[in-house]
């Protein structure tokens, strides 16, 4: 029988959550699926998004937003 606890562990150490400052793809501008859940969020937390945000600062503003309306994890 194959172990599959050292696989599973293999497969979250690469989903770890990285720091948006070590992104090598973090000053490109925020993806279409980032605008819009900002968006989505931004509505829920009576907030305005700024237009233009990197993918870095959209996926900050994100867990600052989630934490507001409590939809963080």
């Amino acid at each position: 029988m194959a172990d599959r606890t050292n696989a599973t562990d293999a497969a979250d150490a690469g989903n770890a959550i990285k720091d948006p400052d070590d992104w090598t793809t973090g000053d490109q501008p925020a993806t279409g699926a980032q605008e819009s859940y900002l968006r989505t969020l931004a509505t829920e937390a009576h907030e305005e998004v700024p237009e233009g945000m990197s993918k870095a600062d959209a996926s900050r503003k994100i867990d600052e937003l989630q934490e507001k309306t409590g939809r963080g994890a």
